[in-house]
């Protein structure tokens, strides 16, 4: 007859050991945020409009640029918060799946990336107006107490007032947003300067997008498959220049 015991112990240590892994996690969450790992997608170089790489000392000054990751129609923030961002904060997705932010990269750990996807009904940056923005300035907002608030270098949906913190994983302010906006995962190439990006981490909300937004994407862009992925490079545009008209509130 074949021994059913779990390897190495009886039933009682294995199940004993299953009751402490779990007792373990449930007292401190952020060990299962660690284990949801970072969605890897093409290691994508990103570069300014000439086409040169875009280095992380250029994006000083408090404004934001647009790129085109994991998909090519899939836009996103490039930001310098101008201190170091340590990440390690615990976050939720809408289906309460919890996850890790990484924290600033770049040589002053600064430089973070997000999509610029709202989480509530999906507004994204186009050429022609944006409702969703990077706002620098102080700005006030009603927070999730619904209580007045006022803060700097925030991103700020002006369709329904969500509100997210870039400095904290883009973390929920504020408003109806559901979740975080996802978090680009960025890699630093010291020896170049250089910045890539290369997965997302963070409750990824595309293919609602492309089923939404499918065929104006694809008149857009003008492109017939609005899902390819991004390869080798994307370009990084400052959002004053890529979008006509940012609505601000």
């Amino acid at each position: 007859m074949t021994d059913a015991r779990p390897p190495g112990g009886s039933r009682r240590g294995f199940f004993r050991t299953c009751l402490a892994t779990a007792t373990l996690v449930a007292s401190n969450p952020s060990l299962l945020a660690r284990a949801a790992p970072v969605r890897h997608y093409n290691r994508v170089l990103l570069v300014d409009e000439k086409g040169e790489p875009i280095r992380a000392q250029a994006l000083t000054g408090g404004g934001a640029y647009i790129f085109h990751y994991p998909h090519v129609t899939t836009p996103c923030f490039l930001l310098d918060i101008g201190r170091p961002l340590a990440g390690g904060n615990a976050l939720k997705t809408g289906d309460g799946e919890a996850y890790e932010w990484q924290g600033g990269a770049g040589p002053g750990a600064s430089v973070v990336a997000f999509s610029a996807i709202c989480a509530h009904k999906l507004s994204y940056p186009t050429r022609t107006l944006s409702f969703l923005n990077y706002r620098a300035e102080s700005t006030p907002f009603m927070n999730g107490e619904l209580a007045e608030e006022e803060r700097k270098q925030i991103i700020y949906c002006c369709s329904e007032r969500s509100v997210y913190d870039p400095a904290r994983g883009a973390e929920v302010l504020g408003g109806p947003a559901r979740q975080p906006l996802a978090a680009i995962e960025l890699e630093y190439e010291a020896q170049t300067g250089r910045l890539y990006a290369v997965g997302t981490r963070g409750g990824e909300l595309y293919e609602e997008f492309f089923r939404r937004f499918g065929f104006k994407l694809a008149l857009d862009h003008g492109i017939e498959d609005v899902r390819a992925l991004a390869e080798e490079r994307a370009e990084a545009v400052a959002h004053e220049r890529y979008s006509a008209q940012p609505v601000t509130c």
